[in-house]
């Protein structure tokens, strides 16, 4: 299940691995959009953004990906999904960094609708407030394509890929001193302290 399941795009990329596929989405719209992208999900439609319609560990898995940022208080939405899954992955972009706290990449965050800029030790907080453990943990210091996603010229695409071969590089031989300086795309996964306890 995910929740904040947006047009569906991550839904339709799972469609197959399991066998039933649900999801919340606060946008009517966006639901919309979603139920055509995954024909074969079970139950896609809009919420109230705070409490999933689902009983008490109704899922094996929720999903937060790229939501938990554009929320105002992120607490309670993460430990709603524990309510009703016991293992829940967490995606976000890891933005309190150097390059990030620059004023026109705060703007941009900020245009996007980022509310707030994690680094892992708050996700790491977030989890145990939210009564869940961590249980791995990956880094991607976001591949070519994104940087290059407005780089219309030659020399665009050049300084593009300049900059992911020495972020790639960076990330790949100091992982923790490259979140410091850089954005990284962070992925949890995580599980409820005790899965006998809902809510």
């Amino acid at each position: 299940m995910e929740i904040g399941c947006g047009d569906g795009a991550l839904l339709a990329q799972l469609h197959g691995m399991a066998g039933v596929l649900d999801g919340f989405e606060l946008s009517a719209p966006a639901a919309a959009l979603a139920r055509r992208a995954v024909p074969g999900a079970r139950r896609i439609e809009a919420y109230d953004g705070e409490h999933v319609p689902a009983e008490d560990g109704a899922y094996d898995l929720a999903i937060l990906s790229h939501v938990l940022e554009h929320v105002p208080v992120p607490l309670p939405l993460l430990a709603e999904a524990g309510r009703v899954a016991p293992w829940v992955l967490v995606e976000v972009p890891l933005e309190r960094n150097r390059s990030a706290a620059r004023p026109a990449k705060r703007a941009e965050a900020a245009r996007i609708g980022h509310l707030h800029a994690f680094d892992r030790a708050d996700v790491h907080a977030l989890v145990a407030a939210a009564g869940l453990r961590m249980e791995a943990e990956l880094t991607d210091p976001l591949p070519y394509p994104h940087h290059a996603f407005f780089a219309a010229t030659a020399p665009a695409r050049a300084g593009a890929a300049a900059k992911w071969a020495v972020r790639a590089a960076a990330h790949r031989l100091a992982p923790r001193a490259a979140e410091r300086l850089f954005t990284v795309h962070y992925a949890a996964l995580t599980r409820r302290r005790d899965p006998t306890m809902c809510g």
